[in-house]
């Protein structure tokens, strides 16, 4: 009988450890892939089951999050979620996330461990917390008025205040609504389908995603390395640049728009937006300085985040002096992002010195307990000081008697800078309409917002389309609205 019983323990024991090796097994070694299997659907569940947490705009919530009592259990909702796409991004069970609802995801879904109200609380209870919120850097004001301004035509608009690089505006148009994308319906399925289908690109983020020729509007990028490599000493001195102006190496003539450039000086060339000039002094100071210029500016940073990534703006590090007197006004393979323009204008306000561009004002728990804040941070120094001054000067000049007028506001301090980009085959295209800005009111101390405004518009007259006439407008309504209630 003893016998019996001992074989029939050895069996259990066996049997005992063969479990608990499978056990270990699928705990330490399958765990990961069991987990990332499509077939399980328990993170899904999960990740469904709690209401996500929340982005805010000027402490209103522009998220929020709908109970549907279905297996993945809560949806996306969203407030004025046109208006706030380029920002929010989208949340969706089926097609994932974007911008801040991605790159904030873990703070939104409750499973960052700074939310926890201990080290290592997560992890030791196997939970996770409500979703924190995303308190933005956007004035609701300054959105809206860029928004609206835009009204429907393809374009963007990209804002910032010049001295911290909080971003107060970030709107791209034509717009979608997220929250057609929230659920798993077969009407989601239709809306991604139709989103990404229609021509107008309506889930392309064209203030951060897109790069345009910058045009004229890249002429303040050649006018600073001209000062600051002394090529220019007196910006109201006539230059020796001549009207045509043959590209170096070529029979080509590079044609004016404005009248009087032969010789003109640097203050008549931006107020009027004279090519030969500015073609004429980027080749003198020369590819090197351009580009290091440029790449002050924020050119071919494949790595700026805002969180969100932003498309690298671009100028060539090779070519030839024709190239190079073409890329200096802003043509040739030059290309940049709103964004990357609204930058170029906040350098020249701010001084010379850049503040790195940022999104996501601080992080808060539900109950609004903050566990991180951003800061100002310098990104460059583009430009010394003086040629910041002599700059601010000139953008000016170019508002009050150029062609940025209808950007003025009275009693405010307006610089700005048109641009009208020729592209496509032989420059066929009908031409995109830049104009770049900064404004700071008369008592105040500091600029409080610099901007970038292009439209691209194939309903236009071509002969209509014009950084002064179709984007600096819109400029002027976003100045104003950033400047309504301020001290500057």
């Amino acid at each position: 009988m003893t016998r019996y019983i001992r074989r029939a323990a050895t069996l259990c024991l066996v049997m005992l450890a063969a479990l608990l090796v499978n056990v270990v097994r699928l705990q330490l070694l399958q765990a990961g892939e069991l987990r990332e299997n499509p077939a399980n659907r328990r993170p899904l569940i999960a990740r469904y089951a709690d209401p996500r947490g929340d982005i805010v705009v000027g402490g209103r919530t522009v998220t929020g999050s709908k109970d549907t009592r279905q297996q993945l259990r809560y949806e996306r909702t969203y407030h004025d979620g046109p208006l706030y796409a380029p920002v929010t991004g989208y949340s969706s069970q089926l097609y994932g996330t974007t911008l801040l609802e991605h790159t904030e995801d873990e703070t939104l879904a409750g499973t960052d461990p700074l939310l926890a109200p201990l080290p290592l609380w997560n992890d030791l209870t196997r939970s996770r917390q409500p979703g924190g919120k995303i308190v933005t850097t956007i004035r609701a004001s300054v959105q809206r008025a860029a928004y609206q301004g835009l009204a429907g035509r393809r374009g963007a608009v990209a804002a910032l205040e010049p001295s911290t690089g909080r971003i107060l505006a970030l709107v791209s148009s034509p717009s979608y609504d997220p929250a057609l994308l929230s659920g798993n319906s077969p009407a989601v399925v239709a809306a991604w389908r139709r989103l990404n289908t229609s021509p107008d690109r309506p889930m392309l983020n064209r203030a951060i995603r897109q790069t345009y020729p910058p045009g004229s509007a890249f002429k303040i990028v050649t006018a600073a390395a001209a000062l600051d490599a002394r090529i220019v000493t007196d910006p109201n001195a006539a230059t020796d640049a001549r009207d045509p102006y043959i590209l170096p190496g070529t029979r080509t003539r590079l044609p004016n728009r404005a009248p009087r450039c032969d010789r003109a000086s640097l203050s008549y060339a931006l107020r009027y937006s004279c090519n030969t000039v500015m073609a004429h002094l980027g080749v003198r100071v020369g590819l090197h300085r351009m580009r290091e210029t440029a790449e002050k500016f924020g050119f071919n940073d494949a790595g700026l985040r805002i969180p969100a990534r932003v498309a690298a703006s671009t100028f060539d590090r090779e070519m030839g002096p024709d190239q190079l007197a073409l890329s200096s006004i802003g043509q040739f393979d030059t290309a940049a992002t709103p964004l990357q323009m609204a930058m170029v204008a906040a350098a020249v306000a701010n001084g010379g010195e850049l503040v790195r561009p940022y999104l996501v004002d601080r992080v808060t728990t539900r109950g609004g307990r903050t566990v991180s804040a951003a800061l100002p941070r310098t990104y460059q120094r583009p430009m010394n000081p003086v040629t910041a001054q002599v700059l601010q000067r000139l953008m000016i000049q170019a508002v009050e008697k150029g062609g940025g007028r209808r950007a003025a506001v009275p009693g405010v301090r307006v610089g700005g800078k048109t641009g009208t980009a020729q592209h496509g085959v032989a420059n066929a295209g009908v031409p995109y309409a830049w104009f770049i800005a900064w404004a700071q009111q008369r008592e105040a101390s500091r600029p409080a917002i610099a901007l970038a405004v292009v439209v691209e518009d194939a309903e236009a007259n071509r002969e209509d389309i014009s950084g002064g006439g179709d984007a600096a407008p819109i400029a002027k309504v976003v100045i104003e609205a950033a400047l309504k209630g301020r001290g500057g």
